[in-house]
């Protein structure tokens, strides 16, 4: 037994001997296979390469592929403040739209007892006058108390003179001519006034011509040329 114990004690150290050496040859080992792989990978470096090149991109293609979809933000919508309105104050101006608009005129409907043409109320004329005619009157004299002018017959409506084509005497025919003259030269003598004595008849339009103030009716009845309306002993024969 003796001898039994002795061997074992012996055999004992040999076994650490061994775990010893195989703890070193493992790096060595190691070291082996990657040499091989280094010298199999320079071997096939070409077939090896493309397939590293590869690589990356697909793992960023596969990364982008599990990116989320990236939300867009609505625009905030803000809200803005109506301007304050300004009281109205006492000579700001008025707004185009608080003008009304002018009224359109309407067209004049004029009476049929009213000529369109017909003088105001008071009228200033000029013109170049003659005796009248045969032919059509237009600013012309055609007796003591009666003339033409622009065409519109005007009787003097403060006299009553002789007509030369209806004296009954030669008195009263020369007086009818006298008149006449006398009116055709002061209707040529300038401007002169018309003022409405009454409405247009189938006589003529009544009016009173004057001229600073003084009637031509005035001038011939003082000159002994015609008579105030209405008088007695119209009558100019002897």
């Amino acid at each position: 037994m003796a001898k039994t114990a002795t061997r074992a004690r012996r055999k004992a150290p040999a076994k650490r001997k061994s775990s010893a050496s195989s703890g070193g040859a493992m790096p060595w080992l190691v070291i082996g296979i990657a040499a091989v792989g280094a010298i199999v990978a320079y071997d096939n470096w070409k077939s090896i390469r493309p397939m590293l090149g590869k690589a990356p991109a697909a793992i960023v293609r596969d990364t982008a592929e599990a990116k989320p979809p990236v939300a867009r933000e609505t625009p905030k919508r803000v809200a803005v403040a109506a301007p304050a309105v300004k009281p109205k104050q006492a000579g700001d101006p008025v707004p185009p739209a608080a003008i009304p608009s002018a009224p359109v005129p309407t067209a004049k409907i004029v009476p049929a007892s009213i000529s369109p043409s017909a003088p105001s109320a008071s009228q200033t004329a000029k013109a170049a006058f003659g005796y009248c005619g045969q032919g059509e009157h237009i600013n012309c004299v055609g007796d003591a108390g009666t003339f033409w002018y622009k065409g519109e017959k005007i009787v003097i409506a403060d006299m009553v003179s002789p007509d030369v084509d209806r004296a009954r005497c030669e008195d009263e025919r020369r007086i009818a001519f006298a008149a006449k003259s006398r009116l055709l030269a002061l209707l040529n003598a300038g401007p002169f006034n018309m003022n409405a004595a009454g409405a247009s008849d189938a006589r003529g339009a009544p009016r009173v011509v004057s001229r600073d103030g003084r009637s031509f009716g005035t001038r011939l009845i003082d000159e002994g040329l015609a008579k105030k309306p209405g008088v007695a002993g119209g009558s100019w024969c002897a």
